[in-house]
């Protein structure tokens, strides 16, 4: 026993850096590269965890809740019609100090209008650099914003086309997140823009300090983090890594030995043990999440509704959820989980009828079915904790009624990219709420405006009528009207079956005991400030 916990020891300190014993570092076990470190450029809760350490945005959620609060805006103030925000920022918050600069100034409004305005103008220069942005896109704010104004040195203000009641929970998500404008005209001097992703600065607390993909991402405290005193204390960690470690059981196995702290999404089948270690706790909560399969519309035979609805009632749901998911995962019926407020209660759970299926299929002009492929994740997701099984599944079941599928995947990254350029015509994914609004499934995976190359709209799925519920929802804060508008696109959305809704989840997080103030956030984030590691 010694030999292992000191060979634990010994891990922990190669990764982290630390002398065995000295060590005040939480290892994180994350499942996944993240895809960026700069947040306009991160869309999934991977990489939105990893860039949270880093930044901080104007207004925020609090821990644990859908509940906005200020950040590095102290206060704001919206004109009548809804259509101007002024925000007031926090005086004296400083950025990060990083490779080889740091910065002479704390945080003004010119880092407010640089963090925006590279992702809203096509002409600013660094619009091109590292990406285009297209999740600000698919948000609707690079058409709805029509100016954003530097007031004074810590007044900001931003104007509107029309009013829009998802702008400051849209505001509080990761793209919010604001940079140093001083560090990026450093950058430009020297010609090496694409660093401001590869050792960003930022005012959260940790600083990065080294990201080796397929191994870790390092962080370091903050010391001079404007909200230092809400952690600050004997036990405080002083340094955060996050391991990446795609295989659930090998997390585990690192969880157990002491090689990580807190470890993301144990399986399934893992769940009793975890709570049977007396080393170990389990954390769970409900996350606003949905596991789909897109069907890619613009593909044949997905062209034709016949055949996507025949997809649909193919797949036995329930099956799948009972092997998969078990009690954490229940039948998804619409994009929208149930927990949201502008979920259609009254529309019934999608029929399963393979007969009806193979009847469609033949009325779509393929009796004898067809060849096509099928994606699936190659890592374990929040919505989504074994792709592979689900796939199989899947793929028996559309083998009932003919439709033959290659089985597909690639590493994360390339997964993504190949997904979001368009390529798959059957995809398994998943979502997590970045704001808690049910524009933030209906509008961002499903309008029109994010059906565009690179967008979040997997299906390729543009429907005037569903498109223009979604947007003259955003128009109103009156709840009952934007409720009804919603209903009237989840019936659109059945009718049109652009993807056949699978589950949505419990997710569940591990951790060891001697872990104080972590806890699971319906967002999807996973987030360190005021984490301790007690003796």
């Amino acid at each position: 026993m010694r030999r292992l916990v000191r060979a634990a020891l010994l891990a922990l300190a190669v990764l982290t850096g630390a002398a065995p014993g000295q060590v005040r570092t939480l290892v994180y076990c994350s499942e996944g590269n993240p895809e960026a470190l700069d947040p306009g450029l991160v869309t999934t809760t991977t990489a939105m965890s990893a860039t949270w350490q880093m930044f901080n945005s104007l207004v925020e959620f609090a821990p644990g809740t859908t509940d906005l609060r200020p950040a590095l805006a102290e206060s704001w103030e919206v004109s009548d019609g809804g259509r101007t925000y002024d925000f007031t920022l926090r005086a004296g918050v400083r950025f990060h100090a990083n490779a080889g600069f740091t910065p002479s100034r704390p945080l003004n409004a010119d880092d407010v209008l640089f963090s925006f305005l590279r992702q809203w103008k096509p002409d600013h220069p660094y619009h091109r650099v590292g990406g285009d942005f297209a999740y600000f896109r698919d948000l609707g704010l690079a058409s709805q914003i029509e100016g954003i104004e530097r007031l004074d040195e810590r007044q900001v203000r931003f104007r509107l086309k029309e009013p829009d009641a998802t702008f400051l929970p849209n505001l509080a998500q990761a793209f919010g997140g604001i940079l140093s404008a001083e560090y990026a005209e450093h950058l430009a001097r020297r010609g090496a823009q694409a660093e401001l992703a590869r050792a960003p600065i930022g005012t959260g607390p940790f600083r990065f300090v080294e990201y080796r993909p397929d191994v870790a991402l390092r962080y370091r405290r903050f010391p001079d983090y404007w909200r230092r005193s809400a952690d600050a204390g004997a036990h405080t960690i002083e340094g955060l890594v996050f391991s990446i470690t795609p295989n659930p059981a090998v997390r585990l196995t690192k969880l157990k030995a002491g090689e990580c702290h807190v470890m993301a999404f144990p399986g399934t089948a893992d769940l009793d043990a975890v709570r049977a270690d007396p080393d170990l706790a389990l954390f769970s909560g409900e996350e606003l999440n949905v596991a789909y399969l897109a069907l890619n519309t613009t593909r044949p035979p997905m062209t034709d509704w016949r055949v996507r609805r025949a997809v649909s009632l193919a797949i036995d749901r329930k099956a799948i959820v009972e092997a998969v998911y078990g009690p954490a995962g229940t039948v998804a019926r619409n994009p929208l989980p149930p927990s949201s407020w502008a979920f259609h209660p009254d529309l019934p759970e999608p029929a399963f009828d393979r007969e009806a299926a193979a009847r469609l299929l033949a009325e779509a002009g393929f009796p004898e079915g067809f060849e096509t492929d099928l994606w699936f994740l190659p890592v374990s997701r929040p919505y989504n904790p074994d792709g592979r099984r689900v796939a199989d599944m899947i793929r028996a079941d559309l083998a009932r009624i003919g439709i033959r599928t290659r089985l597909t995947t690639r590493d994360w990254t390339a997964y993504r990219s190949a997904l979001y350029g368009g390529a798959p015509t059957m995809m398994l994914y998943g979502w997590t709420s970045d704001n808690g609004d049910p524009d933030n499934f209906m509008n961002v995976l499903l309008g029109c405006r994010a059906a565009a190359p690179g967008g979040a709209n997997l299906a390729r799925w543009c429907d005037a009528r569903y498109d223009a519920a979604v947007l003259d929802a955003r128009r109103t804060d009156d709840r009952e009207t934007r409720t009804r508008l919603y209903r009237d696109a989840q019936i659109r959305f059945r009718e049109a079956v652009p993807w056949v809704p699978l589950a949505h989840t419990i997710v569940h997080m591990a951790a060891r005991r001697h872990v104080d103030g972590f806890r699971t956030d319906p967002l999807g984030r996973t987030l360190f400030e005021g984490v301790s590691l007690a003796d």
